[in-house]
């Protein structure tokens, strides 16, 4: 497979996994990098070193490590994209707070405090500043 082939720049979401050779694991990370941010990334590997240079260095969505799209069926894990493959996340807790839009509301009590520190100050303001400041 190569890049100028037009299966190469959609977002897949069928049975097809492109492959693209590549010489080192940094030309890997490169190639991940000069693109826009994939909703998914799958490494397939046992070098632990190689591995960690791709977690550390590619930003995605989820990544699944030797297998393909078993993250989504993760209900605990987060799923979602990055950039042009999505923002925001669900599953679990944090799909909870995605989509969920909570509104702080506060009302005010009859007795505010907070009234004595605007001006214009009086004789209240004065006796309870001086209370605080002796």
């Amino acid at each position: 497979m190569t890049y100028e082939m037009r299966i190469a720049h959609e977002q897949i979401f069928g049975p097809i996994l492109p492959i693209f050779p590549y010489g080192t694991i940094n030309d890997a990370i490169d190639y991940v990098n000069e693109r826009p941010r994939p909703l998914a990334l799958y490494y397939f590997g046992a070098d632990d070193a190689a591995r960690r240079q791709v977690l550390d260095r590619t930003t995605s969505g989820n990544v699944t490590v030797n297998g393909t799209i078993m993250h989504v069926g993760q209900d605990d894990l987060p799923f979602g994209g990055v950039g042009e493959s999505g923002m925001g996340k669900y599953h679990g807790i944090e799909g909870f707070r995605t989509l969920s839009h909570p509104k702080g509301i506060y009302t005010q009590g009859r007795w505010n405090a907070a009234d004595l520190l605007h001006a214009p100050f009086g004789k209240r303001a004065d006796r309870v500043l001086g209370f605080f400041l002796r």
